[in-house]
């Protein structure tokens, strides 16, 4: 994630840093470049870009369903596969080095400083298999009631959860990370969060609202744990974020439709 790319000097464009945005964060051969002071101004907008990335995602479950025919537990696997490949397994570290960090006895900065460390240690793994297990699961769970739908919804409000941390955390500088939580404020979190609910109601009505609600709980849990085992928060919080983020969107989802 660290790539001097983001740092170039430039003048500020909206479309080049939603571009430089989705550069970032997906694999997508887009290759737009800005500064990254540029690119986070328009943090709150990234939710409705990896809408997109969640149409994609629908789509190729879709295909796997009605064309490969394959059954839905082998689809949600393919589906958590094809959104870890096209975001460059972006926020995977995150969900590694934090759960290390948080495992770990000690203070905040000797807490800091093995969240930070290259190494990954057991707390990491079994993390990451927990939380791919789990939101493998959810996929499953909602393609089973036939709410392909949800897929978009998840992947959107990953992003709100990611927000949602950002928006309760201080900054850990330096760090990319740093720079989305400086440009996440009150008033552009409630217009992100507004036009996603919208959205999200639109595609899945209550069922959508519930995955929001769903992230939203999820970015508060990750934001509290952040803070009482950090004070501050990092790149690292944010993708923890992120993924727990699309997990519990599902697993709100999958309970809702339930009862829906």
């Amino acid at each position: 994630m660290e790539d001097d790319s983001y740092f170039e000097d430039g003048e500020f464009s909206p479309v080049k840093s939603l571009l430089g945005l989705l550069t970032f964060s997906t694999i997508l051969p887009i290759n737009v470049f800005t500064s990254i002071e540029y690119m986070t101004k328009l943090t709150w907008v990234w939710p409705f870009l990896h809408l997109f990335v969640g149409i994609l995602a629908a789509v190729c479950g879709y295909v796997s369903l009605e064309f490969l025919h394959l059954n839905p537990f082998f689809t949600a696997v393919i589906v958590y596969a094809f959104l870890m490949i096209i975001t460059g397994y972006n926020h995977l570290d995150g969900v590694m080095d934090m759960s290390d960090g948080v495992m770990v006895h000690g203070e905040p900065e000797k807490k800091i400083m093995v969240m930070k460390d290259s190494s990954v240690g057991a707390g990491g793994i079994a993390t990451l298999f927990l939380v791919a297990s789990l939101t493998i699961g959810g996929i499953y769970n909602i393609l089973d009631y036939n709410f392909i739908m949800g897929i978009v919804i998840c992947e959107m409000t990953a992003k709100t959860s990611l927000l949602t941390t950002a928006l309760l955390s201080k900054p850990l500088t330096p760090g990319i990370g740093s720079y989305f939580i400086k440009e996440t404020n009150l008033s552009n979190f409630m217009a992100s969060t507004a036009f996603v609910t919208v959205i999200a109601y639109l595609l899945g009505g209550y069922v959508g609202i519930c995955g929001v609600v769903g992230a939203m709980v999820s970015g508060t849990i990750i934001a509290s744990i952040a803070r009482r085992n950090f004070v501050l928060a990092n790149g690292d919080v944010l993708g923890m974020s992120n993924e727990v983020g699309r997990l519990l969107s599902l697993l709100f989802m999958a309970i809702a439709l339930f009862y829906f």
